[in-house]
């Protein structure tokens, strides 16, 4: 087990694709956490941070009957409100880096994927060594977006503002995966990101103080 793998931070805006390039990894046998489901386990039924959503929100049918969080009304609050999205963010980001620092020590890797759609947004960047983008045209974004569950297009365009923009993610990622190509070649150019996240793992190894 590696006690200190390098850390890789898959980031990319809603609709890029950067589930499907997780997997990828993932079939090369790379471990990966996902700040999605850090989100999610953070609010489920019995969990501080639901009962205190609960409250704050008691005007509106955030719980749904079988005692889960009613997440599609609480994403058309929040984003529709910036003070109750603040509220939010303030009340879950430290409870969701715990619960992502808990999982990164786990992995078993020389170097492990996390993989957050808000990870320059928030704090996240800074528990990762390098960070990888999931690039593809917002035209594309909205497109494949909408298509996955029927989304609705004015929903998902508010996602997209208010996430940061494609050029700033573009200037702070060392590593930037085009996602608007033929999916066919996504294998291929996964395996070359993988072969040098192994020489940087291999480079941080060495660098660790005895």
């Amino acid at each position: 087990m590696n006690k200190n793998p390098l850390i890789v931070g898959l980031t990319g805006g809603i609709g890029s694709g950067k589930s499907t390039v997780a997997e990828a990894f993932a079939k090369l046998g790379i471990n990966a956490v996902d700040a999605d489901l850090a989100s999610r386990a953070v609010v489920e039924p019995g969990m501080p941070a639901l009962k205190s959503i609960a409250e704050h929100f008691v005007n509106a049918d955030i719980i749904l009957p079988d005692g889960q969080l009613n997440r599609p009304l609480l994403r058309q609050i929040i984003f529709a409100d910036a003070e109750e999205k603040l509220w939010l963010e303030t009340l879950l980001h430290p409870l969701i880096r715990d619960w992502i620092m808990a999982q990164l020590q786990a992995a078993q890797t020389d170097y492990v994927i996390l993989e957050s759609p808000l990870l320059f947004e928030t704090d996240q960047h800074q528990l990762v060594d390098t960070h990888l983008l999931v690039d593809v045209p917002v035209e594309l974004q909205l497109q494949r977006a909408c298509a996955r569950d029927n989304n609705d297009p004015t929903q998902i365009q508010r996602i997209i503002d208010a996430q940061m923009s494609r050029q700033d993610k573009r200037d702070k990622a060392e590593f930037v995966l085009d996602n608007s190509l033929d999916l066919e070649t996504l294998p291929q150019r996964v395996l070359q990101l993988h072969q040098q996240f192994m020489a940087l793992a291999a480079e941080k190894t060495k660098d660790k103080p005895l």
